[in-house]
């Protein structure tokens, strides 16, 4: 038993790490430099990651479907993890830009890229469904919190306020949200044209149809490999303290409490196997790769960002494998 759940861990963990480790490889025998990894991140976080999230969102077939307390849980659980997150950080470094990378990376996990490849791969069809039911929550709440979170810490010396107009602008302009909401939107355009007897399908506008599907297609392998391309690992003194703890929080604490709690709840919530493995997505994932994009630019520690996404990276390539494992032995795959 134990062994066939190492095997099936194996079977949907490993092809991911070695996307991301191939494209690590790529880069440092110099077959593709930094600029090519750096506009290949734009093209997945601009592109690639919205297409993939409108139709994982448009391939919902009736929402009246949709568990809402999988939905529910998944949500309030990811706000209970920000706001324990913020008096944690808090406390630990006095340094505000420091202190909103460290909260983002606490509750924000590499859904898009990670997450929903791995929940495919888990638990097939119904896991991609469950998957692409969850991104049109938690994708549009992960970037809210994280906007709100590097506007509230950022690194300039005066204490400002939070800018409503300024969270409200950088929430609506966000490319990860914009194919989300889209999806929704079409979603109830396509079920209202039902209840009018009009079967209006975007698989009847078939070339459309088809050019998303393969833009879609592209996105996952090619995010991964842009992924491993844009690691830089570095010994970093200043920032060990802060490496350490982010990565314990987002590698051990998290997914211990958000998987542990949902199994403790699964027969109230009627939880089954392609909900855990969204969990898995959502809960033990590495931190997010827009994360560093997004601290840099709203003025938080993007040089830590950047290495909490490496790190969480390199070591959920062990702990997604032992969760992914221990689920396989709790019968929940």
């Amino acid at each position: 038993m134990i062994s066939d759940a190492f095997i099936f861990a194996a079977n949907a963990v490993l092809p991911i790490i070695i996307l991301i480790a191939l494209g690590y490889f790529i880069k440092r025998i110099g077959l593709l430099g930094k600029d090519f990894f750096d506009s290949g991140n734009k093209l997945v976080f601009r592109v690639l990651l919205p297409v993939m999230l409108f139709l994982n969102v448009y391939k919902i077939e009736k929402l009246s479907d949709v568990n809402p307390a999988y939905v529910i849980y998944g949500v309030v659980a990811v706000l209970m993890i920000f706001f324990l997150a913020i008096p944690v950080c808090m406390a630990y470094t006095k340094d505000n830009a420091k202190r909103g990378v460290m909260i983002q990376a606490v509750f924000r996990s590499n859904y898009a890229i990670i997450g929903i490849p791995l929940a495919e791969s888990l638990f097939g069809d119904k896991g991609a469904a469950a998957a692409g039911v969850m991104s049109a929550f938690c994708v549009p709440l992960f970037n809210i919190l994280g906007v709100i979170t590097l506007t509230v810490f950022n690194g300039s010396e005066e204490k400002k306020k939070a800018d409503v107009k300024k969270i409200l602008k950088g929430i609506a302009k966000n490319p990860l949200i914009i194919g989300t909401v889209s999806g929704l939107l079409v979603l109830v355009i396509r079920a209202g044209f039902e209840k009018l007897g009009i079967g209006l399908r975007l698989k009847d506008a078939t070339v459309i149809y088809k050019s998303l599907e393969s833009v879609k297609n592209i996105c996952t392998p090619f995010a991964l490999l842009v992924l491993g391309g844009r690691f830089e690992f570095s010994a970093i003194s200043r920032l060990k303290r802060e490496i350490i703890m982010g990565t314990a929080l987002r590698n051990i604490a998290v997914p211990v409490a958000g998987l542990s709690l949902a199994y403790l709840l699964k027969g109230t919530l009627s939880l089954s196997g392609e909900h855990f493995a969204t969990f898995v997505g959502v809960f033990a994932t590495p931190v997010a790769v827009s994360s560093a994009v997004m601290a840099k630019e709203m003025g938080g520690d993007d040089e830590l960002a950047g290495q909490l996404v490496v790190w969480t990276s390199l070591i959920s390539t062990v702990t997604i494998f032992i969760y992914v494992a221990a689920l396989k032995m709790l019968g929940i795959f």
